[in-house]
């Protein structure tokens, strides 16, 4: 199904007058930071290296991009076939994510030209070259995924027949990949146990970056069904989103249960309790963003209501967000003594890219056939 195009009311013409300065504003942001660097764009220096475009842009991306792995996945692997509806949407959203994640790091990296140094200089003892290779991969896999929506658009069906029947192996390397790189983001600060707070620091940090990353997964897929119920007036698979709700809500427990654990094992868990800032991201992180939306959408009433759905998935997002800030930024923080605020130049450039892969999003749903139903 293609969705039908969106009228010019007024409101559209402001935001899209809006979204024109936004992104003028980004543009130019992106230009400086090639002529000028790092360090007269952004507030980075020595004691803050990694800031909002790693913490956000990269760190958070790639899990906000997991969806897409989740549930091809459930679909191809173990056969739920209910949840072809919104496979579509989520390989275009993991996608448009990993696309957006790479044009973040080339722009947080020192020397961005050299960007293809891991394609031919290997340096086997470095986390890094696994997630570069991972998501190289991963990224012409989701290309490759998404093709038959390109292919079905312009009528080219012997290609079409070709995909579908390496579809299956592409699903495996996704799944395969995709387990590898968000499981090694964690690695990377497997090094610095003494910059990191007892209630982040853990030799578990792959497994819990792997967890919460199939848990935002499907929050984001309930976030993007419901949004794109509204924008292209379409039906929302309410059945299929509250099946995902109740899988987040085992995926959610399972994290909660063994991130409590871990603390409590390793005799961290007082520090959650003294008056301190890391304590409060701590339960601002779990609590708010963890605990609360597994309560709510443990309620039959909850995961049966569209708006209690797309509430609880957000929470379930901010939640997975905050737990890359306090690993990429915040936990930095008590170590150096510097705290760290992003320059308006770093917020133009986040805010372009993200409201850029939802407008691309829009764009491709109106002249593709990403919505192969609707109820």
């Amino acid at each position: 199904m293609i969705v039908s195009r969106a009228k010019l009311t007024p409101t559209v013409l402001i935001g899209g007058g809006v979204l024109a300065l936004l992104w003028a504003g980004g543009a130019l942001s992106i230009l400086l930071r090639l002529i000028l660097g790092l360090g007269a764009t952004t507030n980075l220096n020595d004691a803050t290296p990694w800031g909002l475009w790693i913490g956000f842009d990269v760190m958070s991306g790639v899990a906000l991009a997991a969806g897409g792995f989740v549930i091809a996945g459930s679909v191809y692997l173990f056969r739920r076939e209910k949840y072809r509806p919104v496979l579509r949407p989520a390989i275009l959203t993991a996608f448009l994510g990993y696309l957006l994640v790479i044009f973040g790091l080339v722009l947080d990296i020192g020397q961005p030209w050299r960007i293809w140094h891991p394609i031919v200089m290997w340096n086997p003892r470095s986390v890094l070259l696994e997630v570069a290779w991972c998501v190289m991969l991963y990224t012409t896999v989701l290309a490759l995924e998404f093709s038959p929506v390109v292919l079905e658009r312009f009528k080219l069906h012997k290609l079409l027949k070709v995909v579908h029947v390496i579809t299956p192996v592409l699903v495996i390397a996704g799944v395969i990949l995709s387990t590898l790189h968000q499981s090694s983001l964690g690695s990377l600060f497997l090094i610095m146990p003494e910059k990191i707070n007892p209630l982040w620091y853990t030799p578990l940090l792959p497994v819990f970056f792997f967890i919460s990353a199939v848990g935002v997964g499907l929050g984001m897929v309930i976030v993007e069904s419901s949004l794109s119920c509204r924008a292209f007036h379409r039906g929302l698979e309410m059945t299929i989103l509250s099946d995902l709700g109740w899988a987040a809500v085992w995926v959610l427990a399972g994290y909660i249960v063994l991130r409590f654990a871990d603390i409590t094992l390793r005799g961290a868990l007082v520090n959650a309790f003294r008056p301190t800032f890391t304590a409060f991201l701590f339960w601002l992180e779990i609590g708010v963003g963890a605990i609360l939306p597994m309560l709510l959408l443990a309620r039959r009433s909850v995961r049966f209501s569209a708006s209690g759905l797309f509430r609880s998935a957000l929470l379930i997002i901010f939640g997975v967000v905050m737990y890359r800030l306090n690993m990429a930024i915040f936990n930095f923080w008590a170590y150096t003594g510097h705290y760290y605020v992003p320059s308006l130049m770093e917020v133009l450039v986040t805010l372009t890219l993200v409201t850029g892969g939802v407008v691309a999003f829009g764009v491709i749903a109106r002249f593709f056939p990403v919505f192969e139903y609707s109820e």
